[in-house]
């Protein structure tokens, strides 16, 4: 018996959820449970995101279920911030059957000597309103989420922008963090939630302020998320890309997390790449591996900014350019013969000369075998920085001088 009375409150509850989300398909519902306030399903995912909760999975009448919660008293604290982060939320409060405890009180009276029945799972009632010392904000949310089963379901939200592939971004909003001082920016891309991304203080500043929107700020936090989508084919191995003497092979490419606890990138994600007889891997940049996911980025395309040195591809030199005012001729690329190290250098003449920096094998293999590198290329390469800061330094001198003149 006690097992078919359970069995009976956990379908109660799963039956009220989908009754309640049915009702309120885009609102996050809280529901009490003793001294808890529940989230389940894709509640509990996106309360998990915003409130940095653990999602836990169980069995409510035999169906595995994903559950997150807080305390009840905590609701003053996380309730804020659900509607601070854009969310609609809806809290359903667990309260005592009016008939199950009329029986309950009737049986003691008469029968003592009774054993007592077990009370049946409370029902749910959506509340009115939120606890009457809720921020003002968080109150205003919940009251204006309350509708009768008469009134016509919400439309949906229109989206704040379309991407170039038709996708509809929608909830983008900047957040506050546990440090007061951290806000994060996040969206949902067609109904699914974006990691959030720390914003810069600039942006944030600039945001507040609407200086800056919604369309701006994905193209600075979730860039390849608007960049247009390569074809699938491009996907589809081998792949071709222009050799220092010829067309190579891309056989192979793939994201995988370095499970080696000796080495020093241990953790790390990593592309790994087969290219003709070659194998290769390198640890991926943020952007890099975005790229790879959004489907932005050809695997050959890749490949070339990855390890465009290790196969002394022409198009990996392609970027670096010397800055105007360098003349090619005072570039030195000699081995030292302090160390036997081969290094570059240049000549500025009356600006001076830079220090010298030793390069890679792969970039001196580029240049005096493949010849897919130029010596103004590999100086651009070691020494863009330092050829610009010295080129710009006697301006800065005089402007400096000018403005203590004035």
């Amino acid at each position: 018996m006690a097992k078919k009375a359970k069995s009976q409150e956990e379908s109660d509850v799963l039956r009220q959820y989908e009754q309640m989300k049915a009702k309120h398909p885009d609102a996050i519902l809280l529901f009490r449970i003793g001294d808890f306030y529940e989230t389940l399903r894709e509640d509990a995912h996106n309360a998990k995101e915003i409130l940095n909760l653990t999602v836990s999975s169980g069995k409510i009448n035999g169906v595995r279920t994903d559950i997150a919660g807080f305390p009840h008293h905590a609701l003053d604290t996380y309730l804020p911030k659900l509607v601070r982060a854009g969310q609609r939320v809806v809290i359903c409060e667990q309260l005592e059957n009016p008939k199950q405890k009329k029986v309950e009180k009737e049986s003691i009276t008469n029968s003592t000597d009774m054993p007592r029945k077990k009370k049946e799972e409370a029902p749910f009632q959506e509340q009115p309103k939120a606890k009457a010392e809720t921020k003002t904000e968080a109150k205003a949310e919940v009251k204006a989420e309350q509708k009768s089963e008469s009134q016509q379901e919400r439309k949906p939200r229109e989206p704040q922008m379309v991407t170039v592939n038709g996708d509809k971004v929608s909830h983008g909003h900047a957040f506050q963090g546990k440090d007061i001082q951290d806000w994060y920016f996040t969206a949902k891309i067609n109904g699914e939630q974006l990691k959030p991304q720390k914003m810069d203080p600039v942006d944030l500043a600039a945001y507040q302020k609407k200086e800056m929107t919604v369309p701006q700020l994905m193209e600075r936090y979730y860039p390849t998320k608007l960049m247009p989508k390569v074809p699938e084919e491009a996907y589809k191995y081998p792949n071709g890309i222009a050799g220092p003497s010829g067309p190579l092979t891309v056989d192979k490419f793939n994201v995988y997390k370095e499970k080696d606890e000796k080495r020093a990138d241990y953790g790390q994600y990593k592309f790994y790449a087969k290219v003709g007889d070659e194998q290769m891997s390198v640890v991926a940049s943020r952007k890099d591996l975005n790229a790879y996911f959004d489907r932005v980025m050809t695997p050959g395309q890749l490949v070339e900014k990855n390890f465009g040195e290790r196969l002394h591809l022409p198009s990996h030199y392609q970027q670096f350019e010397l800055p105007q005012g360098v003349d090619p001729k005072g570039i030195r690329i000699a081995k030292d013969r302090s160390d036997g190290k081969w290094k570059v250098s240049v000549d500025l003449g009356d600006k001076g000369k830079t220090d010298k920096k030793e390069i890679t094998f792969d970039d001196g293999y580029s240049l005096y075998k493949t010849k897919s590198a130029t010596r103004e290329q590999i100086a651009a390469k070691y020494l863009g920085d330092d050829l610009n800061k010295m080129l710009n330094a006697p301006a800065m001198k005089m402007e400096k001088s000018t403005s203590m003149k004035m």
